[in-house]
């Protein structure tokens, strides 16, 4: 029996929550999880991109924090989380626009 290959590509959203952490997080002030955690909800929300129900959201959100934390991005001091914001604008969750394609010479 042969085994067949996928030859589509898939091709993968935004990742909005990290986009609204970044922005939240590129703000002077420091948050706790539960706060930061409801500003992000309510600005995904507001998008209509807050899918999946919200504890599912509320541990997305914890792990791409965590992940922003252990890539110098984000700094912990006890229960509140900072920003840095030099280091969040280098952060680019969406991809480059694919390039054009080239006519076919005939």
């Amino acid at each position: 029996m042969p085994i067949h290959k996928k030859t589509a590509f898939s091709r993968r959203l935004p990742d909005l929550v990290t986009e609204e952490l970044a922005s939240v997080l590129s703000s002077k002030s420091q948050y706790e999880f539960k706060e930061l955690f409801d500003v992000v909800h309510e600005n995904l929300r507001a998008r209509n991109a807050a899918s999946g129900g919200e504890e599912m959201l509320r541990l997305r959100a914890y792990e791409k924090l965590q992940n922003l934390v252990a890539r110098g991005m984000v700094k912990k001091d006890g229960k509140k989380y900072k920003g840095i914001p030099k280091q969040l604008a280098t952060l680019q969750t969406t991809p480059p626009p694919a390039p054009a394609p080239t006519p076919a010479a005939a």
